[in-house]
C-alpha cells in the first residue's frame, strides 16, 4: 500500500511530497524531490523498528544535501574524467564539480529536481524530462523511475529514452547502516560482493583503464567480512579514495539479473541481499560524510552505498564500454533495475 502526504516546501515555495510504502511490519518513504529514498524501516531481530537509511527530516536538509543522501542520480551517475564527453566526433564539455571531473550529473542533477508522479497499484512512478542541452548533455531525455516495496524487497526500475544520441547512467545513492541510521558506524556491517575485479583510479578517483584483481587485496569481499577489517590498509587505491570508493565489476554480463552482494548487521540481525542487471556497482563507505542527519550526526563511515551502474568514465575508456556502454542512440531504451531485499 502507498499513501501520499506533504513532506514540506522548498526554499522557493514548491511543495514536496512523501510517498509511504507499507509492507507488513516494514515501511519505506520516497520523496518526489530528487527521487530520494528517505527511509526504510525493518524490524530488528528483537522486533525493534530500525531505519536503515541515512537522511534528513525536512526538505531543507535535502536541499543542502551534501553526500547525495538517498538521491536518484542522473544524467550520469559517478564520474566522467575532466567532464569530457565526445559523441560521434562532437565534444560536449560537462560541468566539473569534483576535483576537475564531472560527478553525478553536474551542477544541478536529477537529485535536485521535483519529479512528476503517479501511483499505479503498488507502484510509485516518478517522471522527469531533461531538456536538450541541460548540463550540456545532448538530447531531450524522458525518464521514468518506478519504486516497489513488497515482501521485503525494495525495487527500483530505471527507464529512459533520448531524442538524440547521448550518455545515460542512472543510479541511486542511498546510504545504508544496518545497525540503524543513527548508529554512527558501518565498520562492523558484514559485506560480501560477488566480484573479482575493481577499476583502479587516478588520484582524482577517475577510472582510466584496466582492471585490478581483488584476490589477496583489501578489496576482496568475495567472502563475507566486516567493512572495517581492512579499510585503512596501506594500499594505493585505498589511499586515493580515503577508504572504499571503488567500482566493482560484477560477474554477470550487462543486462543479466543476478544477486551481487549481501550485507548484515551483527547488532540488529538485519540482512540485505542485493540484485541487479547492471554490470558494476560502486561501493562507497561514506568516507566523506559530515552532516547532521535524522537522529544523529553522520560522521566518516556512518553509512555505505552500493550504487549499481555502468563503469564510471566508460564514455572515455573503450575497454570499459565493452562491459556495458552508457552511450545510447536516439530512441534506444535505457532499462535496468536494482533490488534490495531485507530480512
Amino acid at each position: 500500500m502507498i499513501t501520499k502526504r506533504v513532506f514540506g516546501t522548498t526554499q522557493d515555495g514548491r511543495e514536496v511530497l512523501a510517498f509511504d510504502f507499507i509492507d507488513g511490519e516494514r515501511k519505506a518513504t520516497v520523496l518526489n524531490f530528487g527521487g530520494i529514498i528517505q527511509s526504510i524501516v525493518i524490524p530488528a531481530k528483537d522486533g525493534t523498528p530500525t531505519d536503515v537509511i541515512l537522511g534528513y527530516n525536512d526538505v531543507a536538509g535535502y536541499e543542502n544535501n551534501g553526500g547525495y543522501l538517498g538521491a536518484l542520480i542522473g544524467r550520469f551517475g559517478n564520474r566522467i574524467g575532466k567532464g569530457e564527453l565526445t559523441i560521434d566526433g562532437v565534444k560536449y564539455q560537462l560541468y566539473c564539480n569534483d576535483r576537475g571531473n564531472h560527478l553525478h550529473g553536474g551542477k544541478i542533477g536529477f537529485n535536485k529536481k521535483i519529479w512528476d508522479h503517479e501511483i499505479v497499484g503498488d507502484e510509485l512512478r516518478l517522471y522527469l524530462t531533461s531538456p536538450d542541452g541541460e548540463e550540456n548533455y545532448p538530447g531531450k531525455l524522458d525518464v521514468r523511475v518506478t519504486y516497489i516495496f513488497e515482501n521485503g524487497e525494495f525495487r527500483i526500475f530505471y527507464h529512459a529514452v533520448s531524442d538524440k544520441k547521448t550518455a545515460i547512467n542512472l543510479t541511486n545513492h542511498a546510504y545504508f547502516n544496518l545497525n540503524g541510521e543513527g548508529d554512527g558506524s558501518i565498520l562492523d556491517n558484514v559485506l560480501q560482493i560477488d566480484s573479482d575485479e575493481i577499476t583502479p583510479t587516478d588520484p582524482t578517483m577517475i577510472p582510466v583503464g584496466g582492471f585490478r584483481r581483488v584476490a589477496f587485496t583489501p578489496f576482496d569481499f568475495t567472502s563475507p567480512r566486516p567493512i572495517g577489517e581492512a579499510i585503512d590498509a596501506d594500499d594505493v587505491d585505498l589511499r586515493q579514495g580515503n577508504g572504499y570508493d571503488h567500482c566493482y565489476m560484477l560477474r554477470n554480463t550487462c543486462g543479466t539479473y543476478v544477486k551481487y552482494a549481501t550485507a548484515e548487521s551483527p547488532k540488529t540481525g538485519i540482512r540485505m541481499t542485493c540484485y541487479t542487471d547492471m554490470p558494476a556497482v560502486q561501493f562507497y563507505a561514506g568516507n566523506g560524510l559530515h552532516q547532521q542527519g535524522k537522529t544523529a550526526y553522520y560522521g566518516k563511515r556512518a553509512g555505505f552505498c552500493l550504487e549499481t551502474q555502468a563503469i564510471p568514465n566508460n564514455v572515455n575508456v573503450p575497454e570499459y564500454a565493452e562491459r556495458g556502454s552508457s552511450i545510447y542512440d536516439a530512441g534506444a531504451e535505457y532499462s535496468f533495475h536494482a533490488t534490495y531485499k531485507f530480512e
